[in-house]
This record gives structure tokens, C-alpha cells and sequence, in this order.
């Protein structure tokens, strides 16, 4: 029993769905439109992910320029 929650044994990861220069040749058809949709979300969300960090760094520089 761990007396942390630190202690206890870490799950695997969870393998990539998709890795850059993946042979692309086994794949259905369907399974490479899922590919590209999770792709595009991805895309979204990294994103979404810089405007959020450009958000704040123009309200930290705001602060800093006053």
C-alpha cells in the first residue's frame, strides 16, 4: 500500500494515434479521414492553446509597459 498517492505505480502511456512519416499504406480509408479529424482537433486545440498564451503575455506586458 503506498502512503502517497506519488508512490503508486504511474499507468502506461497511451500510444500515439498518429506519429509524423507513419506508413500510411495499411491503412483503410476510413480509418485516415478519422486520422485527419483528430488531426484537425488537434490542431484546434493547440491553437486555442497559443491565443490563450499570447492573451496573457499581452496583459503581462501591459502591466510591465504602465
Amino acid at each position: 500500500m503506498a502512503v502517497f498517492d506519488d508512490d503508486a505505480p504511474k499507468p502506461a502511456a497511451a500510444p500515439a494515434q498518429h506519429a509524423i512519416g507513419q506508413d500510411l499504406g495499411r491503412l483503410s480509408v476510413d480509418e485516415l479521414v478519422e486520422r485527419v479529424a483528430a488531426l484537425k482537433a488537434e490542431i484546434v486545440r493547440v491553437e486555442a492553446a497559443i491565443a490563450a498564451k499570447s492573451s496573457h503575455r499581452s496583459a503581462a506586458d501591459a502591466i510591465f509597459r504602465s
